[in-house]
């Protein structure tokens, strides 16, 4: 089909979000897409999560468990049988006085090797050697090669562990209160060793800054590049096109504006898989929001924003914002001639309070002028910081035409979903969510998008007619929202997770 006769036919079927060449707008940006955009989520593809694909890190390199990014690992001394702690939660010295474990006693993983790994404390300082050249320290606010630590395992009992100090000698605790780098001599492992330590794995992260990491560039280029190239594909798009959806929503990472050559140890290739996307949706008649998930120093703990180790520095200083619009810009200019560009999303899931609501709405503001520099068409969508109102963004984004908010619920996660039966959740759905859902849609307000929502829940046992039950009554109450909805996400190795395997097995359907 040739360029002008495809694009003929996009503004024929969907004159709710397209344009003419010329620029005019077809529908004012300031109404919403009609009917609402029904969307999936392409999750798992251009930002990693590993929960969503386990077997997408399955040939790494590195064989030891535990050895990512952001692990985070408690050490119990086998002689004095209590937890290394950072004292204060770092700043000072390291002891080993603890009879449990908590968040000072917990150290994070900046993997340097297989082996290798600065460790991170409470306050984010990293142990270290004092210039004694002996007392253990967590007083570094940079780590660098004086904070190399060496973990060796006992080949006998993995959880065993000494840790060998760049000077080539191993951290012992010599007292509760004295913790030194000068152990010189050989293990059995036993209980009389002050060089030994239990270690107990209790948290890490599965995400982009893992799988980069861990493999290498060199290995995770040849990784990544398959996974884009396989795990979502045009007939994946043809699929969704055919079963009802009119929309993809499609997290990528803030790197990607640096393809081919973004920054370590991120590597290189989502551009092209992201270029390919667009022209699939062109071809299949389907709009694209382009949704920017992770952002750089991560706006949450979690692994889909990409995340080192659980840290949260997004927003803390201009100069990342000042990044995180470049990013915006560059997709936006990248893809604003498109006729599938739908949307841009500024921003997935910023977490209060370690993202402030002034640095988030100055954020906000820059971004939608970013956008605004390349299409008068595009819908904003602007997403809502977790943990805190569902509102708070609504005077904001009312004088900023064609912005959306964009809220995710979810049946998971906090303890008040803990023992719901399946009508207690399907009630929640029609009464809670919709009562949720109108306090963010105003008239003369931004418009409203549930991005994220899936037909999942703690309900064990539940049927397939529960699960048509419960998934119905979402798309009911989400369908008044005056954007639309988009559901967690099209492929998942967790069944009622993909929508594609929903809709294959009769649970999900949406051509009526």
């Amino acid at each position: 089909m040739h360029q002008l006769e495809l694009l003929l036919l996009l503004l024929l079927c969907s004159p709710c979000f397209f344009s003419v060449s010329d620029g005019r707008t077809v529908r004012p940006v300031k109404q919403g897409p009609s009917p609402p955009i029904g969307a999936v989520n392409l999750g798992g593809w251009l930002v990693t999560e590993g929960w969503i694909l386990p077997s997408l890190r399955r040939h790494s390199q590195q064989r030891t468990p535990g050895t990512y990014d952001g692990t985070q690992l408690q050490f119990k001394s086998v002689t004095q049988n209590m937890y290394l702690a950072a004292e204060q939660g770092g700043g000072t010295v390291i002891v080993a006085n603890r009879t449990s474990a908590s968040g000072w006693e917990t150290f994070k993983l900046w993997r340097i090797d297989e082996s290798t790994f600065n460790l991170k404390v409470f306050d984010n300082r990293f142990v270290t050697v004092a210039g004694d050249g002996v007392t253990v320290v967590a007083t570094v606010a940079s780590p660098g090669p004086g904070e190399a630590f060496q973990i060796v395992r006992s080949d006998d009992d993995k959880t065993r562990v000494r840790i060998r100090a760049p000077n080539g000698r191993f951290l012992q605790a010599k007292t509760r209160d004295l913790v030194t780098v000068d152990y010189d001599g050989s293990t059995n492992w036993g209980n009389d060793d002050p060089s030994v330590f239990v270690i107990t794995r209790v948290g890490g992260l599965r995400g982009e800054y893992q799988i980069c990491n861990g493999y290498g560039k060199t290995k995770a280029t040849q990784v990544l590049m398959e996974h884009w190239r396989t795990y979502i594909v045009e007939n994946d798009f043809k699929f969704i096109s055919t079963s009802g959806l009119n929309a993809v929503r499609i997290p990528v990472g803030w790197w990607i504006a640096s393809d081919p050559n973004p920054p370590a140890p991120f590597v290189g290739g989502s551009l092209q898989a992201l270029d390919n996307a667009f022209k699939w949706a062109e071809k299949y008649n389907l709009g694209v929001i382009v949704d920017l998930h992770t952002a750089p120093g991560s706006q949450n703990q979690y692994e889909h924003s990409a995340s080192r180790d659980g840290s949260q520095d997004w927003g803390t200083t201009d100069a990342n914002i000042a990044q995180t619009v470049q990013v915006i810009d560059f997709l936006t200019r990248r893809y604003a001639s498109s006729p599938s560009l739908l949307a841009v999303e500024l921003l997935n899931e910023p977490l209060a309070p370690g993202v402030s609501l002034p640095s988030l709405t100055k954020y906000y503001k820059d971004g939608y002028d970013a956008v605004r520099k390349y299409t008068s068409k595009a819908y904003v969508i602007m997403s809502n910081r977790l943990s805190a109102s569902n509102t708070e963004l609504l005077d904001f984004a009312s004088g900023l035409p064609g912005s959306v908010i964009d809220v995710h619920y979810y049946n998971l996660y906090t303890s008040n979903f803990n023992g719901l039966t399946v009508e207690q959740n399907i009630e929640y759905v029609r009464t809670n969510r919709s009562a949720e859902l109108s306090s963010v849609t105003r008239q003369n307000g931004p418009l409203t998008f549930v991005g994220e929502w899936v037909a999942e829940w703690n309900v064990q046992g539940a049927s397939n007619e529960d699960y048509q039950r419960f998934a119905q009554v979402q798309l009911d109450v989400y369908g008044r929202a005056t954007f639309g909805w988009a559901y967690w996400t099209f492929k998942n190795v967790n069944n009622h997770w993909s929508m594609e395997w929903m809709i294959k097995n009769g649970i999900i359907s949406l051509k009526s």
